[in-house]
């Protein structure tokens, strides 16, 4: 299973205990385990009541996840990290292209994996956060039940003037953002950022 796939995943068995009660509005204050805990309880019960229409339409399980999902991701940050010494010498366009299609192509990823969501349970580990901290660290363990070995997954998270928002995952001690950095450096490398952006942009469906 790819990094992509399994950080997809993981995200889907997020929150499978949360009552009905946490589904408030999320307010900027609020805390970044709160956050994890209640915004997938909200989509896992969506899957749920709407399966069979996402199923068949997939432009409504993406409108789904970028609403449910995409709010509380930091994807400039995430984008800028991942494209490092890149990101410095790209123009103001080629930045919002590429945070842009980066953003699509997880948001893809995701809702595609969420329709094989198969019931595995999900750890949460003891969550401390220093009060004045502007980052912040949510630790999980997936508990497979298929025999596999269980998956540790951790969220790092920055508090802005929105509130708190995801800007890396840690999967059974692998970057994200890391990992992407690799893989795209070499593309860029190969054949430039601007090819980098068609790329994603045809994974995502917008070149023919």
């Amino acid at each position: 299973m790819t990094l992509t796939r399994r950080y997809a995943g993981a995200l889907i068995l997020l929150g499978c205990l949360m009552p009905a009660w946490v589904w408030a509005a999320i307010a900027p204050s609020t805390p970044p385990n709160v956050i994890v805990h209640t915004k997938t309880d909200v989509i896992l019960h969506l899957i749920e009541k709407k399966r069979a229409v996402y199923d068949h339409n997939k432009a409504a399980l993406y409108a789904m996840v970028d609403k449910e999902v995409v709010p509380y991701f930091d994807f400039r940050r995430m984008s800028r990290w991942v494209l490092a010494r890149y990101w410095r010498t790209a123009s103001p366009a080629q930045r919002a292209a590429f945070t842009t299609q980066f953003r699509d192509l997880l948001v893809r990823t995701y809702a595609t994996a969420l329709l094989s969501y198969s019931g595995q349970r999900i750890a949460y580990l003891p969550y401390r956060a220093g009060a004045h901290s502007r980052h912040a660290m949510v630790k999980t363990m997936i508990l497979e039940n298929n025999g596999s070995a269980n998956i540790p997954i951790d969220y790092m998270f920055v508090h802005k003037e929105a509130g708190w928002r995801v800007y890396d995952v840690t999967i059974d001690g692998v970057s994200l953002v890391t990992n992407y950095r690799s893989v795209y450096g070499s593309k860029i490398r190969r054949h430039g950022l601007n090819a980098l952006i068609v790329s994603l942009k045809r994974a995502n469906g917008g070149v023919s």
